[in-house]
């Protein structure tokens, strides 16, 4: 099942189930093991991993690759072992990326040279 999502309810859905995943995990485990020092521990896996998502799938692809398109962690994967600097494009290749980064609004910013 390689297709990608469209519908921007299922995607919300999505979303929403992932929360409700991950505050429920979060729950259970510090009503397991109710310590400050669990809780840290906690927060800390929590922004790491948050800074890996934004790594593998922003950072990489705006600084290091814009033209490699990759759908996921194992296609990331491959494309990191294989230690190609550039990997073929997947459909419609993505423009070089230049200047600073893309603003957080949704719209794009103009670089001025």
């Amino acid at each position: 099942m390689n297709r990608d999502l469209k519908s921007a309810r299922v995607l919300k859905l999505k979303g929403i189930l992932f929360l409700a995943l991950g505050l429920i995990g979060a729950a259970l485990l510090l009503a397991i093991a109710p310590h400050w020092e669990v809780a840290v521990l906690l927060a800390i896996t929590i922004w790491a991993f948050c800074r890996f998502y934004y790594f593998a799938f922003y950072v990489l692809h705006h600084y290091a690759d814009p033209q490699f398109k990759y759908s996921g962690l194992l296609d990331l994967a491959r494309y990191l072992i294989s230690g190609k600097t550039k990997a073929a494009p997947r459909g419609e290749a993505a423009p070089a990326f230049q200047g600073e980064a893309p603003a957080r609004t949704g719209r794009s910013r103009q670089v001025k040279k």
